[in-house]
């Protein structure tokens, strides 16, 4: 990882290369499923719309890799998709476990769980950014949990909506989840190895200059 966030026209950690541009195809499906997100919420916890509050969060997490491939396929590749593909996960699964906790869909332990990693990783940033280090490349294992997750969550609520898919609903659901948050914590720890590294490369560096 270089100092600084990526600038436009270098490398992007989604394999192309990375350009300031705003107006993209990928960029759209981001801002597309940024919003399905307040929708999503509505829809659970106001309208009480579980089938549709089902197809919309279903929309959102199988969409999940669409921004990135269209990116690399359309030579499309912008930092501001590199930001707005993580951002839009981390609200999607946020957003979803805020409702599902809310309507006891999920327990509040495996919330806490799940959000205990992320203030894991917000400590790791702030730590980085001390040292002029941008967000780390998302990981292969991070955006296989995050699939995983966004994958557990339309089966979970499945389970509640559809009484007569909750015996297998529930349970392929909840082997998701937890095959999820293993891997969401894995990666988790991937990320604070990693930052752990760039600082005591900065601090040596710091103290032979």
């Amino acid at each position: 990882m270089s100092r600084r966030p990526a600038e436009a026209g270098q490398p992007g950690a989604s394999g192309g290369t990375a350009t300031g541009r705003v107006l993209t195809v990928p960029n759209l499906i981001s801002f597309l499923r940024l919003i399905g997100v307040p929708v999503f919420l509505y829809l659970l916890l106001g309208a009480h719309a579980d089938v549709a509050a089902l197809v919309v969060l279903a929309v959102g997490g199988t969409t999940d890799w669409v921004d990135g491939w269209v990116a690399r396929r359309l030579g499309q590749v912008s930092r501001l998709g590199e930001l707005l593909d993580p951002l839009a996960d981390r609200l999607y699964i946020l957003a979803t476990l805020a409702g599902f906790t809310a309507r006891e869909v999920v327990p509040w332990q495996f919330t806490a769980a799940l959000l205990a990693r992320e203030l894991l990783l917000l400590g790791s940033l702030g730590v980085l950014r001390r040292f002029g280090y941008g967000p780390p490349p998302v990981h292969y294992v991070g955006k296989t949990a995050t699939f995983i997750l966004l994958a557990a969550f339309p089966t979970l609520l499945l389970a509640t909506a559809v009484p007569g898919a909750a015996d297998v609903a529930g349970a392929l659901g909840w082997g998701l989840a937890w095959w999820g948050l293993a891997l969401y914590w894995v990666a988790g720890a991937m990320y604070v190895i990693q930052a752990a590294r760039l600082v005591r490369a900065a601090r040596g560096a710091g103290a032979a200059a």
